[in-house]
């Protein structure tokens, strides 16, 4: 209610509660005194035979609805709900959450810091560490890189052993610490023509089908311009930049001509609205150092048996 700048809406939304509990209460009061006659229908009647009695409620049930009306106004009284009023105790949900997680550093932190200082490799190694490890990844990557961590389109492979950054496991945990940002510049001003040359080349070299006559006015092109920047001559990329190797067939986006040309035209991540995003979010601040160690370890362990 803090974000509303009129005492107004405080006044209304308590009424509103009150109003409703209150009418409820009114409506069972008047009704334990209708008059009903047993055995006697209402007129109502359905598929011939199925007829509608005017019988009171059970006593029983009637007092659960009372029981209902008190429940809500002790409650009022005791948490927040009638507007701005905080109630007797003073409960709100950020107090529960710092509760909840002091709660699980005192149950949870011995167990951290048992593995807090062991290297990624020993915690790799221990079926516990691993476990946990797991049901992190299972709780805040599966979305992008999938339940058996083989990645999707945009989103890398992380068990097969290449990697953009590098697969060290200093590498690995600071790359989800601190997350990552990938650009492929977009090279549109080369031309249609060069850049279509250019995808036939990379497919070669990575041992997929490509028009020869364009694969080597490629290759002239590639050598001429700045892919080798980045790329490397050799074509094996440039992991302090997280330049990709062309050479192993192993593809982000995909090795189809149309995707390649779509990436050396328009680039990826370059804010256009037509790039596409390559960005890995960064984990420590919310995940906090005991919890990316020990996924840095399970990920490790991924292409590394």
């Amino acid at each position: 209610m803090s974000d509303f700048t009129s005492g107004f809406w405080h006044l209304f939304v308590a009424a509103v509660a009150l109003i409703g509990i209150i009418g409820c209460a009114i409506f069972l009061w008047s009704q334990g005194g209708a008059t009903y006659t047993i055995g006697q229908t209402t007129g109502h009647s359905w598929d011939e035979n199925l007829a509608e009695f005017n019988n009171p409620l059970p006593k029983w049930w009637s007092w659960l609805f009372y029981i209902t009306v008190v429940f809500s106004l002790v409650y009022l009284v005791l948490f927040p709900g009638l507007g701005a009023n905080k109630g007797i105790l003073g409960w709100t949900s950020h107090n529960q959450y710092d509760a909840e997680v002091d709660s699980a550093k005192q149950s949870y932190g011995p167990l951290y810091e048992k593995y807090r200082n062991m290297p990624i490799q020993a915690v790799a190694a221990d079926r516990q560490a691993l476990e946990m490890g797991q049901r992190l990844f299972m709780t805040y990557c599966i979305q992008c890189h999938g339940a058996d961590a083989k990645g999707q389109k945009g989103f890398p492979n992380l068990t097969d052993n290449d990697w953009l950054y590098g697969g060290e496991p200093e590498t690995i945990e600071l790359s989800i610490s601190n997350g990552r940002q990938g650009v492929m510049t977009p090279h549109a001003f080369l031309g249609e023509d060069a850049i279509k040359g250019l995808a036939n080349y990379v497919r070669s070299v990575s041992g997929l089908s490509a028009d020869p006559v364009l694969a080597n006015r490629g290759r002239d092109a590639y050598m001429a311009s700045d892919c080798s920047t980045c790329h490397g001559v050799d074509m094996k990329g440039n992991k302090l930049l997280g330049a990709p190797n062309l050479t192993n067939n192993i593809w982000l986006y995909g090795s189809s001509e149309e995707e390649i040309i779509r990436g050396i035209t328009y680039g990826r991540n370059v804010g256009d609205g037509k790039s596409t995003n390559n960005r890995m979010p960064a984990w420590k601040s919310f995940l906090g150092e005991d919890k990316v160690h020990l996924l840095a370890a399970y990920v490790y362990s991924l292409s590394n048996k």
